[in-house]
């Protein structure tokens, strides 16, 4: 709906009178999840708090900045040579949290770390192609790969790949932890390359950023009684919660955030044994009607890939969004009804929180319209259905078909195989569209829509940027007050 030039003058002089907090003072943020601890994501899955805690106090070669682009890290400057299978770094003058200088040996060994053995981290299965890492000089170091991914960068940007010394050294900033505890204060590393040492040590309490980790309804309480700047990490698990309290609208920011949210398959017993019996649950969820009652602006998605990306062809598109929803509705009730082995029931897997509530709500009435009734459970409880939530890391379609494949039938499991291994990026393409063609005859994964995140953002943050990634660097919240 289009605003009039009158009404956004009001909206914008409501906000610059209810901002947060003064323009002075450290920057305090409220993440959404647990008191932010450091953590090794090699060994523990990291929430909210803790990714912004490591992407502070230990960056990657590379880092992204305030609107999700590449920007140097520990890396001031690469190249990439022979189509994509080379990466050569070369690394700027850095230090670790002890004042020790960063080397390329260090370096080399964390990475060659995160890659090693069984890993919780997330993006492991995507770095495969990695051959070797090697010191090629002092300040150099190369990244060796048996096939070719441009989006390897975005990657290395990952907090999850951050260079994290394990011991208390720890990382190499941009910011040192000032003071522990559950609400740590985290202050501008002292950086050898800059040309003003002597300024750098000065403290400018500006500079300063401190990070809460907690539920959502206290992060959102916290924001409307002007006790915070920014709360972030906010999902559609939480949005109803926004309607309780009194803040400028023109705080809430939305990401336009690329990845999956879906229901992917994890059960393939009985009634779930069939792609046609599989199909008919996809097609008889009214998506409209569920992101609707949980967002309004929120759009649907029926398909996996959300653009052609690195894929050869087009997305692939089911059959049934042709119809229109009772035409859906009424070819899902005959597939139930066909079924012959007794009642049909589903668990569905889903986190808790009030969006997840509306979200089981929805996708429950339109499973009893067609016969089949369905039972909410926590999120790692076992079940049939389980709720994917997650941003897409880069733009490939490999990722977004491999993390729809919870529990996927051989043909598409072979197909994804074989689009991981591709010599070359033509092959990589054809691969990839074949794996989006079986993904989509398996039915494996229901999409529903796009992830929804949004933030709180105080005026003072003048750098806050919307980005596809959904990701907010602590250093690139405000301008630099010197």
């Amino acid at each position: 709906m289009k605003r009039s030039a009158a009404t956004l003058l009001v909206l914008t002089s409501l906000l610059a009178s209810c901002d947060q907090r003064a323009g002075s003072g450290a920057v305090v943020v409220s993440a959404i999840g647990s008191p932010p601890r450091p953590a090794d994501p090699r060994r523990v899955a990291l929430d909210t708090p803790a990714r912004l805690l490591l992407d502070s106090t230990a960056q990657g070669l590379v880092r992204f900045d305030a609107a999700g682009q590449i920007e140097p890290g520990l890396a001031e400057r690469w190249i990439v040579i022979d189509g994509g299978t080379r990466y050569i770094f070369r690394l700027r003058e850095g230090e670790w949290g002890d004042g020790t200088p960063v080397t390329a040996e260090q370096v080399v060994a964390i990475l060659r770390r995160q890659m090693a053995g069984a890993s919780q981290n997330p993006l492991v299965p995507f770095l495969t192609a990695i051959d070797e890492i090697v010191v090629m000089t002092p300040q150099v170091i190369e990244v060796r790969l048996g096939r070719p991914r441009p989006d390897l960068l975005k990657l290395f940007a990952q907090p999850e790949l951050a260079l994290l010394r394990l011991n208390p050294s720890g990382g190499s900033g941009p910011f040192r932890v000032a003071r522990r505890g559950t609400a740590p204060l985290l202050r501008p590393a002292f950086d050898p390359a800059r040309a003003d040492p002597d300024d750098q040590r000065e403290v400018v309490p500006e500079q300063d950023v401190r990070l809460i980790g907690e539920r959502a309804a206290r992060a959102i309480a916290r924001f409307a009684n002007h006790d915070s700047d920014l709360v972030s990490g906010g999902s559609f698990v939480d949005w109803p919660l926004l309607a309780t309290v009194d803040v400028p609208p023109a705080a809430i920011r939305l990401d336009p955030a690329a990845g999956l949210f879906g229901l992917a398959i994890v059960n393939r017993d009985g009634f779930l044994a069939t792609p046609a019996n599989r199909a008919a649950i996809a097609q008889a969820i009214d998506r409209t009607a569920l992101t609707t009652a949980i967002a309004p602006n929120w759009a649907p998605a029926d398909r996996i890939l959300p653009d052609i990306l690195d894929s050869a062809m087009l997305p692939q598109v089911p059959g049934w969004t042709l119809l229109t929803q009772p035409e859906r509705q009424a070819a899902a009730r005959r597939q139930v009804a066909g079924w012959t082995a007794g009642p049909v029931r589903l668990r569905i897997a889903l986190p808790s929180g009030p969006g997840a509530t509306v979200l089981y709500a929805q996708v429950a009435a339109s499973l009893l319209q067609i016969g089949i009734t369905p039972e909410r459970v926590a999120i790692d409880a076992p079940a049939d259905l389980k709720l994917i939530d997650a941003v897409a890391p880069y733009d490939s379609g490999r990722w977004y078909l491999a993390t729809a494949c919870v529990l996927c039938g051989e043909a598409a499991q072979a197909a994804l195989d074989a689009a991981r291994q591709a010599p070359t990026l033509e092959a990589r393409a054809q691969r990839i569209a074949e794996a989006d063609a079986a993904m989509n005859a398996d039915v494996a994964f229901i999409p529903l829509a796009r992830p929804l995140r949004w933030s709180l953002v105080a005026t003072r943050l003048r750098q806050w940027q919307a980005n596809v990634r959904a990701w907010h660097p602590l250093n690139r919240l405000r301008a630099d007050p010197n």
